[in-house]
């Protein structure tokens, strides 16, 4: 394990956290990921996986227990890898990476696919429970990573080439949302009050336009410790954590979603690192 690079990635059961680590494996470069999960049962049925589709990597994997909303959750996974290796040498923030309401899709369809931390649904529904949606889109998007980031900071200065990466997402964009804030086929919102219409993801994109300068202040708190830091904004893929999710997905335009994998996987191994302290997608830079 001493000639691995270690690292760690939250939320890496599913979605684009798993595709990562199938990257990884896929690489010829050697890792030993530590797969965080909220569930060690659900951590443990991906690596069951994960050993059939790459059983001849060179790189190794083992769960860790880890909800970023719970900081003695976090405390503990710190304290496991340090007992272990005593180092990480990338530290991916992806939990709470990806919205899962499809659109277009009607309400049936949204309600049985948002997952993850997107607790938005649509305006009137969530109007008289603002304070609850947005709350919990920010603790685990943005107070999460901030506390994960910050308690498994100091072994990441311990690696000899620390990289840092927080996954975000193409609705962050304030230049984009000014641009455009609804896809161009949605309903546009009534005149009057109270508002009907499409407008979704209200605490998700706040949450992770807040990420993204969270990125940055930490590409400023650790740039004179030599750690490359990025957010990486992989895209609309058709990830399955809402079940039937994919397909709609799919049926939407979306991509594979092992171009996100790939994409941190680059990251990782440095074909990105031109951009750092940028948010980084699969084509170039993201606009703030």
């Amino acid at each position: 394990m001493a000639s691995k690079e270690v690292v760690f990635i939250t939320g890496a059961n599913q979605g684009i956290g798993f595709e990562t680590v199938k990257a990884l494996f896929s690489s010829g470069k050697a890792y030993h990921v530590f797969l965080g999960s909220r569930s060690l049962s659900n951590a443990d049925d991906a690596i069951a996986e994960l050993k059939k589709l790459a059983p001849d990597t060179k790189s190794t994997v083992e769960p860790v227990q880890i909800d970023v909303t719970d900081d003695e959750s976090i405390n503990a996974a710190a304290q496991l890898v340090e007992s272990k290796v005593g180092k990480v040498d990338v530290l991916i923030n992806n939990a709470g990476s990806y919205p899962h309401t499809l659109w277009p899709c009607n309400s049936d369809e949204a309600s049985n696919t948002i997952t993850g931390a997107a607790f938005d649904t649509e305006f009137t529904a969530d109007s008289s429970n603002f304070r609850d949606v947005f709350n919990k889109a920010w603790d685990v998007n943005v107070s999460g990573t901030q506390v994960a980031t910050t308690v498994f900071a100091p072994l990441l200065l311990r690696s000899s080439s620390p990289r840092l990466i927080f996954l975000t997402s193409g609705l962050s964009t304030l230049t984009g949302a000014s641009k455009s804030f609804m896809p161009p086929w949605a309903p546009k919102p009534s005149s009057g009050w109270p508002k009907t219409g499409l407008i979704g993801h209200q605490g998700y994109k706040a949450a992770k336009a807040g990420l993204n300068m969270l990125m940055l202040t930490w590409h400023w708190i650790l740039h004179d410790d030599g750690v490359k830091t990025w957010c990486i904004s992989p895209g609309f893929l058709a990830t399955n954590l809402g079940g039937r999710g994919a397909e709609v997905l799919r049926a939407a335009g979306a991509g594979e979603p092992s171009k996100g994998g790939e994409l941190i996987r680059k990251v990782v191994e440095g074909e990105r690192d031109a951009d750092v302290g940028k948010v980084v997608t699969q084509d170039g830079v993201q606009p703030w």
